[in-house]
């Protein structure tokens, strides 16, 4: 029986993403901070600050993973409505969650008081659970298998690091990069035949292989990743895959090019 697969979503809320005018940098984030945790990473979409495009985009992917995040639109300005949202995909009300109220409360005593607009961070779908925040008081929500964290990349960080250890998970993701010049269409087929050698007990592969191609120094080339939970098969895979490349002519180097 093969090892169960723990996945998570995530759903990037915000104008400002699809607009152009910032960058995002927490699917990456999160990808890391997820593997560690034993979860893969399978889904990300971004939406606008619509409810209709939260909703749909929350609802679909708490269904298909074991976790759906968000990062975004929990500040304290008008258009932050994804704890609205997510209320209206859960079917629950709106309330000012006690304990989220005295931390701010408390943040905010020396810096002008909790007015009416930094009491919207106080608000929750009825039935959640704070995620700590120690870099700028608002928390986190936890609700079921929802976890709505902000959009600033450091702060949502810090949310990170506060749920490190307390989710359900699998073996870690560990990863191993090899790389060569060569194009990687000369190649396609090693690579497909190296990970269907490795195959699992059932259609997943033990390992995966990913290939990153570059041009470099008016040359072509690409970067192997093995990705697996045993590193012993891993490595094994990694050397079948060097050998290939070997057999074929290509100088490989370890830790790519």
């Amino acid at each position: 029986m093969s090892e169960r697969i723990w996945t998570a979503g995530i759903v990037v809320i915000g104008d400002e993403i699809l607009s152009g005018r910032t960058q995002d940098k927490n699917i990456a984030q999160l990808a890391t901070w997820l593997n560690v945790q034993g979860i893969r990473l399978t889904e990300a979409r971004v939406v606008a600050d619509r409810e209709a495009a939260i909703v749909e985009a929350v609802n679909a992917i708490r269904d298909r993973c074991d976790y759906c995040f968000t990062t975004g639109g929990i500040g304290p300005t008008h258009d932050d409505i994804t704890v609205d949202a997510i209320a209206v995909a859960l079917g629950v009300e709106v309330v000012i969650h006690p304990e989220a109220r005295a931390v701010l409360e408390k943040y905010y005593e020396t810096r002008g008081g909790l007015t009416e607009a930094r009491l919207r961070m106080a608000r929750v779908p009825a039935g959640a659970e704070l995620i700590v925040n120690r870099v700028s008081g608002a928390p986190g929500i936890r609700h079921g298998n929802i976890f709505i964290l902000a959009g600033v990349p450091h702060i949502t960080a810090g949310m990170l690091d506060a749920l490190t250890g307390t989710l359900e998970g699998g073996r870690p993701v560990i990863a191993r990069t090899i790389g060569c010049w060569v194009a990687e269409s000369e190649v396609a087929d090693l690579l497909r035949q190296t990970e269907r050698g490795f195959r699992g007990n059932g259609e997943e592969a033990a390992v995966a292989i990913g290939s990153y191609p570059f041009f470099r120094e008016g040359r072509t080339g690409a970067n192997f990743v093995v990705r697996g939970t045993d590193p012993a098969t891993v490595d094994a895979c990694v050397a079948a895959l060097t050998a290939g490349l070997e057999v074929a002519g290509h100088d490989v180097t370890d830790g790519g090019i």
